[in-house]
């Protein structure tokens, strides 16, 4: 069995949780998700089953949209509706919709965020949430990520009342926190604020509608169809750049061998998927570091080095 099963992650659980559910389900180990959803978000959660482990990094590693509501007003330990208030400010004026736009605007790029004190970044060999359930706060390290798109999702023209809430749509690179963008809005619009529901719709190639929900997933169990339902390794790659070889160089590509690198992907920076021409992925191959004009593997997938 293998391929990459698109889950319907349901709020409460994380991520290793519905890895270990699925273990018990399907009963075999070989099965790890593609990054880290926290229990409060539901949506796209790709799962590699099998051989298709190996590209789960690849996965991880691609843009992500999410729809969600930011409500300011007040923040909380965890910048998310789960936490403890910790600081609250009446929201005494109308905001109109040109100054969210502005703020969206502002934030879209480029741009630094330093990971809450309530998340699985490590410091020091330990996660940052360990330190947080000791009440420790430890310095954290600003990191830049990339908003592609942000994308108001309400019509009113004016935002009134003791707190606001307004949904929003986002388009990133791998390691944004979005909980940490809503309270960035509110911080921009003068007030504390946190993330009070999310949804990720999507991760890599994969959407909403292409997720399936556990009891959907036993049901396929039961009636022996779930390999039909898993998408193909390859769908994990779609957004990767691609090369086709012939089957003599594929078997070099097999067994490993460092290439020379086609004058076509000399100037492609990443990793490159080596595909036969039947358009099965053979291996993922990055530029050598110290031979100029050559590539090596990074990844092998055919099956026969297994």
């Amino acid at each position: 069995m293998e391929g990459i099963l698109p889950l319907m992650k349901p709020k409460g659980m994380t991520s290793h949780d519905c890895v270990f559910r699925l273990r018990k389900i399907l009963r075999m180990k070989r099965i790890g998700h593609t990054g880290t959803l926290d229990p409060d978000v539901t949506g796209v959660l790709p799962i590699c089953i099998g051989r298709a482990t190996k590209v789960a990094e690849y996965i991880t590693d691609a843009g992500k949209s999410y729809e969600g509501e930011v409500t300011i007003g007040y923040t909380t330990t965890t910048e998310d509706a789960s936490g403890e208030v910790v600081d609250r400010k009446t929201v005494s004026e109308t905001i109109t919709r040109e100054q969210i736009l502005a703020v969206l605007t502002k934030l879209t790029g480029t741009i630094e965020q330093t990971p809450p004190m309530f998340s699985a970044v490590k410091i020091n060999g330990k996660r940052l949430y360990e330190y947080a359930r000791q009440g420790i706060e430890v310095e954290r390290p600003t990191r830049k990520v990339n908003i592609y798109e942000i994308e108001l999702l309400d019509e009113r023209t004016v935002f009134s009342g003791d707190q606001i809430s307004f949904r929003f749509r986002v388009t990133c690179s791998k390691g944004t926190y979005i909980r940490t963008l809503a309270v960035m809005i509110g911080e921009a619009l003068g007030y504390p604020a946190h993330m009070s529901e999310l949804i990720r719709t999507s991760s890599s190639s994969y959407t909403l509608n292409d997720c399936l929900t556990f009891e959907e997933i036993e049901k396929h169990v039961e009636e022996g169809t779930f390999q039909e339902v898993l998408k193909p390794l390859e769908s994990g790659l779609e957004h990767l750049p691609k090369y086709k070889i012939n089957d003599k160089v594929a078997e070099k590509v097999k067994n490993g061998a460092v290439l020379n690198t086609p004058h076509e992907l000399v100037h492609i920076e990443g990793p490159i998927v080596i595909e036969s021409e039947e358009n099965k992925a053979l291996a993922i191959y990055i530029h050598h570091p110290s031979k100029a004009d050559m590539m090596k593997p990074a990844k092998v997938l055919s099956i026969t080095n297994e």
